[in-house]
């Protein structure tokens, strides 16, 4: 008797690991639906023809209500509908118009430009690791320059960093399957607390404007119609968010992907011009945001499977970027000098392309390129522990030893 297969994102090992069980869901059944009455897509065709279709949504109000939807409003109530004004969760044209006011600050000419500062700002923070001889990959380093970044183009101080972490945290799980009650109501409860923040980040920008995103933002506010409070505030948060936490997954999930890859680290130190390429392969092997997500609008056929209108579809794009039928046999091995490893889907697709595409790139070719190249002799001085997500899948923690 065969033995079913099916996605299981709460198997053990799987936040560890989730790639063997992506493997059998691409041989087994690419287009899955799961008891939790979703899909799921795993192949790297089906899933770059979703992100690219622009009949498809992005607005969960467009989704058939789950049992799951329905346990999440009876515990958090009118809380479930945060983020619903983000432009992560709009379709055009309010998408494209929430897009347009942040734009121009993301462009790959802007973003170039804060090179020199990365850099700065990765000197300074691999000085304090030098001192120590050690550091942890993410709590010294992956978390607070992204953190930093974000933080100076917003125009706000990068203080309160721990509390902010944790809320943090707390909120991008609300891009995972939730099915704990107490997950819910821990979630809404620091989006309280974040938006509380948020919104005296913004009273304190509206008193005292400067050159920065976030009083930019203000303005465009005030000229009347084109964002509203609740626009502004979403905004702000996605960015601070967004801006840095799949950041410090690339960068954590990268350097260990070096660590375990020793000829492909010594590559790279060999032949510092591969950085930029080796970001991108980084990006494949292990991706930062492991989903994104499509609602149908009508009957969609995918994979010989028909899918129904009003259907919440998980696209696994770590999935299509291991994908042997896209990448060839050595599909799950790390290769620095891989020709199209910018084919990658790990920044999405189509009109919700990622909006910080070029930022994550400068600043992890800097920090992974900064680390590797200053200390000749870096060692895991532990075992990497996950931090347990689903789909913002990273490290929580990893000690580095300097040696050098």
């Amino acid at each position: 008797m065969t033995e079913t297969i099916a996605y299981n994102p709460f198997e053990p090992g799987f936040a560890e690991d989730p790639y063997e069980q992506y493997a059998a869901m691409r041989s087994a059944e690419p287009v899955h639906l799961t008891p939790l009455e979703f899909w799921v897509l795993f192949s790297y065709d089906d899933i770059a023809r979703f992100l690219k279709d622009p009949t498809l949504s992005v607005e969960d109000a467009n989704a058939r209500p789950t049992a799951i939807d329905q346990m999440i409003i009876d515990a958090v109530g009118d809380r479930a509908q945060r983020g619903s004004h983000t432009m992560l969760n709009l379709d055009p044209p309010d998408h494209t118009r929430l897009r347009k006011l942040v734009t121009k600050a993301f462009t790959p000419r802007v973003v170039e430009n804060l090179r020199p500062r990365v850099q700065a700002l990765v000197d300074q923070m691999l000085d304090k690791a030098a001192a120590r001889a050690e550091m942890d990959i993410i709590a010294d380093f992956a978390f607070p320059l992204p953190f930093a970044v974000i933080s100076e183009m917003l125009g706000v101080p990068p203080t309160d960093g721990d509390k902010l972490r944790a809320w943090s945290g707390l909120i991008v799980r609300s891009l995972e399957p939730i099915v704990d009650t107490n997950l819910a109501i821990a979630i809404a409860d620091a989006s309280d607390h974040m938006y509380e923040y948020v919104g005296e980040m913004i009273e304190r920008k509206r008193k005292e404007p400067a050159d920065d995103l976030l009083s930019a933002l203000i303005a465009a506010e005030e000229q009347g119609d084109v964002l509203s409070d609740d626009e502004l505030q979403e905004q702000v948060l996605l960015l601070y968010v967004a801006g840095h936490e799949t950041t410090v997954n690339l960068i954590g999930n990268g350097l260990l992907a070096l660590l375990k890859n020793r000829d492909q680290l010594e590559r790279l130190r060999a032949d510092t011009s591969l950085m930029p390429n080796a970001v991108e392969e980084f990006l494949r092997y292990d991706s930062p945001v492991q989903m994104s997500r499509r609602i149908t609008l009508s009957d969609v056929e995918v994979g010989g499977r028909a899918i129904g209108k009003g259907s919440f579809c998980g696209l696994v794009l770590a999935s299509a970027n291991r994908d042997k039928a896209r990448w060839g046999a050595n599909a799950d091995a790390l290769d620095v000098t891989r020709a199209d490893a910018s084919h990658h889907l790990s920044f999405g697709g189509g009109a919700h392309y990622c909006l910080g595409a070029s930022l994550a790139r400068v600043e992890a070719q800097v920090a992974i390129g900064s680390l590797i190249g200053r200390f000749p002799t870096i060692e895991q001085a532990s075992d990497p522990v996950w931090n347990g997500r689903i789909n913002l899948r990273g490290l929580e923690t990893l000690t580095l030893s300097l040696n050098g």
